[in-house]
């Protein structure tokens, strides 16, 4: 079984090296969190106009710095608003293209089969831990592990359990910990839950815990596909929101 440091350095391998185009792909630089049900969004697309997207997942502030840096990105999703807004003030991307795609939930997971617990300010999550780990992503700079440490602060929760947090570079990686049980417990957002079958949702952390969980998407500044504006067009489409919503999405009226 990989180690957490060993695991770590493999994704942010996997993450500074985006995947190969050719001329008439469209590279999409996508939120980890969004894996499977993109996937499906994009097979969809192909199928119905024979273009194929080329996609790759990393959590969204290594994404956002690639693009910055001139990786050849022609749309970027971004699991938060922030980072989408580095690109926006740093003009990497075309603002007049900028949607919010997508809203999500945030749940407190565990390995294996587990009882339901209510989160909120009475939850004893150090005692839950069994000297154990809390998994989550990057606290300070990954959307999923922002959320979480928000929620956190706000239950006033999180200087009790800050010391046994164990973060990981994306959502995916963080949940993947749980479903190894090497962490007994993680946050994580209510789709990554769902599609993995070795954790179960304890609870679901209050709405107003932290700020609304939004995903925007945009086409940036240097694309130049033929195909970057139908795909980003699609995925605010009938079918591709019923995609979306089969994985546990919430979409814009």
């Amino acid at each position: 079984m990989p180690s957490l440091h060993a695991t770590l350095v493999t994704c942010l391998a996997l993450a500074v090296s985006p995947l190969p185009a050719i001329a008439d792909d469209v590279t999409v630089f996508a939120a980890a969190s969004l894996t499977d049900a993109l996937d499906r969004v994009a097979r969809e697309w192909s199928a119905e106009t024979g273009q194929t997207a080329v996609i790759s997942y990393a959590g969204s502030p290594v994404l956002a710095k690639q693009i910055g840096e001139g990786a050849p990105a022609d749309i970027f999703i971004s699991a938060s608003p922030d980072w989408m807004d580095e690109l926006d003030a740093s003009g990497d991307i075309r603002p007049d293209t900028r949607r919010d795609l997508l809203g999500n939930s945030l749940v407190l997971i565990a390995h294996g089969a587990a009882r339901p617990v209510t989160v909120d300010k009475t939850l004893d999550l150090p005692a839950m831990l069994q000297g154990g780990k809390l998994s989550m992503a990057m606290v300070d700079s990954v959307p999923a592990g922002i959320y979480g440490k928000a929620a956190l602060i706000q239950l006033g929760l999180w200087d009790k359990v800050a010391p046994m947090v164990a973060q990981s570079d994306n959502v995916r990686t963080a949940l993947a910990f749980v479903a190894r049980n090497e962490a007994p417990l993680g946050i994580v957002y209510a789709t990554d839950a769902a599609a993995q079958e070795n954790v179960t949702v304890i609870g679901t952390f209050p709405a107003g815990s932290h700020d609304p969980i939004i995903y925007p998407a945009a086409i940036t500044a240097q694309s130049d596909s033929d195909q970057a504006e139908a795909f980003l067009d699609y995925l605010s489409s009938a079918p591709a929101q019923a995609i979306w919503r089969d994985f546990g999405f919430t979409v814009p009226e």
